[in-house]
């Protein structure tokens, strides 16, 4: 499972207006239930807050990956939210946070889930892909960004 294949065009948000990370959170499942055409908004957020209040999500410089399990979905499924001014996050540095990679994952798909957490920790320390992510300014850019890099770590491994 590649990160392409769980965080289509469609669910990458430019231009997060959220100012702190309940607002993201609120934001990004907004936006994922609207492309999903989903009535489990309320689910969703709810798994994502309470994987939130064990540990931030805000992992990396500039990079929090907000996820969580629950049978409101019935595949894993991401959606990315790319803020310019950034966003306090509580994240484990103190500092804001640029990108957004929400993950929501049925509960019994734990072997994919966590395969696409190590994928996005393993793209997450190529410091040129968040460059180059963060400068985009449409989700089609956005997602060519994500495509080029996971085909250059393909050819690493």
């Amino acid at each position: 499972m590649i990160l392409q294949d769980v965080l289509l065009p469609e669910f990458i948000k430019i231009g997060i207006e959220a100012e702190d990370k309940d607002e993201v959170f609120e934001e990004l499942v907004a936006h994922y239930c609207l492309v999903d055409n989903s009535r489990s908004h309320d689910e969703i957020l709810k798994a994502i807050t309470r994987r939130e209040a064990k540990m931030s999500t805000g992992i990396h410089k500039g990079i929090a990956v907000p996820h969580g399990k629950t049978n409101a979905v019935n595949t894993l499924r991401g959606t990315l939210g790319i803020s310019q001014k950034g966003v306090h996050y509580d994240a484990l540095d103190g500092e804001p946070v640029y990108l957004f990679f929400l993950i929501i994952s049925p509960l019994e798909d734990s072997e994919k889930y966590l395969r696409l957490l190590k994928h996005l920790a393993e793209l997450i320390e190529i410091p040129q892909f968040q460059i180059e992510l963060q400068a985009q300014k449409d989700p089609q850019s956005a997602f060519k960004v994500i495509r080029k890099f996971e085909e250059m770590l393909s050819t690493q491994n």
